[in-house]
């Protein structure tokens, strides 16, 4: 069956994909605001705010939330990115007007209870604690930091410990006030569901809010840089980056290929030459995030600090590659499958599925069909490949970071923060 889209009166859209081999439904509320969203002063709160979605509303204690949803034999669960915020429920299909119902109470209705606040305060503030016990958690958001230097982009998503203890009740109901807006909310569900329904509850749920957007975040600015932590793990960690291209661009459907091919799995070249014929560490990948306005295009690796210095030459030296010479065809290809086998496995995940329709919705105001995708994916030649690494990697300005013990800090820094570009050869 077909992906249904409506557009309610206030703004809020509907998207439904039905699936009826399934007895069970993924459903959820995206909204359009995350960290990147929070001005001065606001560091976290996108975070905390998620979280006190669950500590009790104006109907429900944060206990009842818990054990309605699971007397029913649900799931309910969020998480909070760079750009969305999001509420979701798996459920059996009989039981999905409980789930709307629920997300509905816990997106509009929090209580922002001052004890329950604080309580959740102390939660995040381990979590906090969790993620710097976590050197790979630091080496991203130390080059998240060198990428986007002073912005909402450039700080982490969870907060301070400072920041997020100084948050009050008021803080948070004004900034959902702002920033929840229905222009910016998608109602997503897979599974066994049916549009016609899910609409209606949709419009029993949240048709009354008043129309409207959220604020836009400020443009990013890539900056570039190099960032260090010299806290003590077992293990060096650096991640080397440059600005990729937005989700908006035609080029990211390259860049995934790209990422695929240096660092994806097994048979890219990253693995091959790094873990298999030199035996420089355990797991080394490459990654490609898109947001609204830029992007990341990088590599994680993780070795001991005698190997840094030549794990971080391979690497380069990888990276130039691809931006000087044609891949092969059987290279491409095996890159393209690999992707288009992710597009249509998703398929098969309710709950992947709703969340891919949701970010659709948000990004493009559409669902894209699994067609077009692979289209686009089929479309990307071994010019386009390499044309695309000159113009991140030769052409950009790196963010990187290290963390744990170095052998010559210096000599990495000047490595893999001010390399010599390489000269492009002519095309074969």
């Amino acid at each position: 069956m077909s992906v249904q889209t409506t557009a309610m009166a206030n703004g809020m859209r509907v998207v439904t994909h039905p699936m009826p081999h399934l007895e069970t439904a993924s459903l959820g509320v995206w909204v359009g605001t995350g960290a990147r969203c929070e001005g001065p002063g606001q560091h976290g709160i996108s975070h905390l705010l998620e979280h006190m979605a669950f500590k009790g509303t104006h109907r429900r204690s944060a206990r009842e939330i818990a054990e309605e949803i699971e007397s029913a034999g649900g799931e309910l669960n969020a998480a909070t990115s760079l750009e969305t915020t999001a509420y979701y429920a798996r459920m059996l299909k009989d039981d999905i007007p409980l789930a709307i119902d629920m997300l509905g109470d816990i997106v509009r209705n929090p209580k922002f209870d001052a004890g329950e606040l604080a309580r959740e305060q102390d939660v995040i503030l381990q979590e906090i604690t969790a993620a710097e016990d976590s050197p790979d958690d630091e080496a991203y958001d130390l080059v998240q930091d060198a990428a986007f230097t002073g912005q909402a982009l450039g700080r982490t998503i969870l907060g301070t410990k400072a920041s997020v203890r100084g948050f009050t009740s008021g803080d948070l109901a004004a900034y959902m006030k702002a920033n929840y807006a229905p222009g910016a909310m998608v109602l997503a569900a897979a599974g066994a569901v049916d549009h016609d329904q899910v609409v209606s509850l949709a419009q029993s749920t949240f048709g009354d809010m008043e129309s409207g957007d959220p604020p836009a975040p400020a443009a990013a600015s890539y900056r570039g840089g190099f960032r260090r932590s010299a806290r003590r793990f077992e293990q060096s960690h650096i991640v080397l980056s440059y600005e990729g291209p937005s989700y908006r661009d035609e080029t990211m459907y390259a860049a995934q290929i790209l990422s695929s091919m240096l660092g994806g799995g097994m048979s890219s070249r990253l693995f091959q030459e790094a873990r298999e014929a030199r035996g420089l560490c355990y797991s080394i990948y490459s990654f490609c995030w898109g947001l609204s306005d830029t992007g990341l295009f990088g590599v994680h690796a993780a070795t001991g600090s005698d190997q840094m210095q030549e794990l971080a030459q391979v690497i380069l030296q990888e990276l130039e590659k691809l931006a000087v010479d044609l891949v092969g065809d059987a290279e491409l290809a095996r890159a393209k499958a690999q992707l288009k086998s992710g597009l249509l496995m998703s398929l098969e995940s309710s709950g992947s599925r709703a969340e891919q329709l949701a970010r659709q919705m948000l990004v493009f105001g559409k669902p894209l069909a699994v067609t077009e995708l692979v289209e686009k994916v089929e479309a990307v030649d071994r010019e386009a490949v390499r044309a695309l690494a000159g113009k991140i990697i030769i052409g950009g300005k790196s963010s990187a970071s290290a963390v744990g013990p170095l052998k010559d800090q210096n000599a990495l820094e000047r490595l893999i923060g001010r390399h010599e570009p390489v000269t492009a050869r002519a095309a074969e």
